[in-house]
């Protein structure tokens, strides 16, 4: 089996956002009866938006996240899986800011998809005080069509 090339060296790019996201009632309450419950009376927004908020407010866009990792968005990310640790309840109204980083980045090949790259990155989104109310890692495998 021929070497495979080593992947972007990316481990540790900054993934923190500088706008707030918000996650208004209004929009909690459509996504809350779009999956057939009733939205809480006390605030609490749906869990959902632990991946919606950080995605949105993180220091990069999906594009820029994979341009930096030298990969066209175009060619198709796909989320491998995400891990979502909570501190405390989401709520609505909050201003919430996102801090993360990229863990790694690694070259693999798989029977399936030929070479890919695996990409881990951590979020986390932090409430108006600056407490992490949550911290997610998210594994996203980048095809690499390119070195099949």
């Amino acid at each position: 089996m021929d070497v495979l090339p080593p992947p972007p060296e990316v481990a540790g790019l900054r993934l923190d956002g500088t706008d707030a996201y918000v996650i208004s009632a209004q929009e909690n309450e459509v996504l809350c009866r779009s999956t057939g419950i009733a939205p809480a009376d006390d605030g609490t927004a749906h869990p959902i938006y632990y991946y919606v908020a950080t995605q949105v407010a993180m220091g990069k866009t999906v594009a820029g996240l994979c341009a930096a990792c030298d990969f066209d968005v175009d060619d198709g990310p796909m989320m491998g899986s995400s891990e979502v640790r909570f501190s405390t309840p989401l709520q609505t109204g909050l201003p919430y800011t996102v801090s993360g980083e990229i863990l790694s980045l690694e070259r693999k090949r798989s029977r399936k998809l030929g070479v890919m790259d695996v990409l881990t990155y951590r979020l986390r989104l932090h409430g108006p005080e600056g407490g992490a109310a949550l911290e997610t890692d998210n594994v996203w495998v980048l095809p690499r069509r390119e070195l099949a």
